[in-house]
């Protein structure tokens, strides 16, 4: 069904229908095909547009995310390594739809595995990446789950690693939007992968082409996931950077697959015309907070955090800092301490406030340093 997110009088007649947390703002000057969709900004998590995004839909190989991110995690951790061969089972070999044609036996290192299923999508290859990292495609799914709830994924239950069809097996498009946040913040490595068009397994002998053809017709793309089944229809999470601001675009239940890419074309071409990512630094340099009775006569202070502010276009420049920072402390000063704060608003509104704490730390002066610093000075105004 073809919704408009601009028109008032199209979310008041399906106003009945939709669930409480769908927000389309009628000011938005979208329409999309998709049943369900979710923009959001990846540095800070915030929804920019969203509708239907807690409808539980199946998501098809945008499942696959969830299996890249638990592989990632491995990699990253120093569990498995990108030069691992991973060998074929029986059962891997045989999964259906899309595939790279593994054989039984055939081993293929991790980064190769991973490639596949990034680009084309591989089933067989998420399957064998799931035996490699947890014995058994059962075992590998409930860590799927268990990341699930750890991630804040309520709509969400997976019954496999490929996203092929399962009865129970759903999620929603923002449970789809936090997972593939997850794993472009955390694990940008994978964009050596999901920003590959064109390339080939098998000293050539295999060709890949990137089943998400925003990565060769969008300017800035990222990744990150495609889908399909006659079941779910056309489902994907597009990623996307412009000027230091990455977004991510989900839609489920597109019609066709020309309209799924239009639909996150869409939401992205929206998120970049209407929202910026500003740096903010205090106005001035952090001065040294005096220490009493240290080992050190002062301690630097440092903002506990980067912060980057998201904004709407045209509020750059009514971003504005407020720093509240100790005169003094007494030691001793663990590093980490909190020294202070940087509240950050846009016009009066107060949208971030960072801890400013001690660079390092500084010990308390012993009895006889104290009477030691105390001689010094009276010599040095002798």
């Amino acid at each position: 069904m073809k919704k408009s997110l601009s028109l008032l009088l199209s979310v008041l007649i399906l106003a009945a229908a939709l669930p409480a947390a769908s927000a389309a703002p009628a000011d938005s000057g979208l329409s999309l095909s998709c049943a369900s969709c979710v923009l959001m900004e990846k540095e800070t998590g915030t929804i920019l547009l969203e509708d239907n995004a807690h409808e539980q839909l199946e998501p098809a190989s945008v499942t696959k995310i969830m299996t890249l991110l638990l592989v990632m995690e491995a990699v990253d951790s120093g569990q498995i390594s990108l030069d691992d061969p991973v060998t074929v089972s029986a059962y891997a070999a045989g999964m259906g739809g899309s595939q790279v044609y593994l054989e039984e036996g055939e081993q293929m290192p991790v980064s190769e595995m991973i490639k596949c299923v990034t680009v084309v999508s591989g089933n067989d290859c998420s399957v064998a990446l799931a035996e490699h990292l947890a014995g058994s495609e059962g075992a590998f799914v409930a860590r799927m789950n268990q990341r699930a709830q750890e991630l804040g994924m309520a709509d969400t239950t997976f019954l496999n690693c490929t996203g092929l069809p399962a009865q129970g097996h759903m999620t929603s498009a923002y449970d789809i939007a936090l997972m593939s946040r997850e794993l472009i913040l955390n694990h940008p490595k994978i964009r050596d992968y999901t920003t590959i068009w064109m390339d080939s397994i098998r000293n050539g002998e295999f060709g890949l082409t990137n089943t998400n053809r925003l990565v060769r017709f969008y300017q800035g793309t990222t990744g990150l996931k495609t889908g399909y089944t006659s079941s779910a229809k056309y489902c994907m999470s597009a990623t996307a950077e412009r000027d230091g601001m990455e977004l991510i675009a989900v839609v489920m239940r597109s019609p066709s697959i020309n309209q799924r890419f239009e639909d996150a074309k869409a939401l992205l071409d929206y998120g970049f015309a209407n929202y910026a990512v500003v740096p903010v630094y205090p106005d001035s340099p952090l001065a040294p907070v005096d220490v009493l009775l240290g080992t050190a006569a002062q301690v630097q202070p440092q903002p506990e955090r980067d912060c980057r502010l998201l904004v709407r276009k045209g509020e750059e420049n009514q971003v504005t800092t407020r720093l509240t920072l100790s005169e003094n402390v007494e030691a001793p000063v663990d590093q980490g301490q909190t020294l202070g704060r940087l509240d950050v608003y846009v016009g009066e509104e107060l949208r971030d406030s960072i801890p400013i704490l001690a660079a390092q730390p500084v010990d308390r002066l012993s009895i006889p340093g104290i009477f030691s610093r105390m001689l010094s000075k009276l010599l040095m105004a002798g």
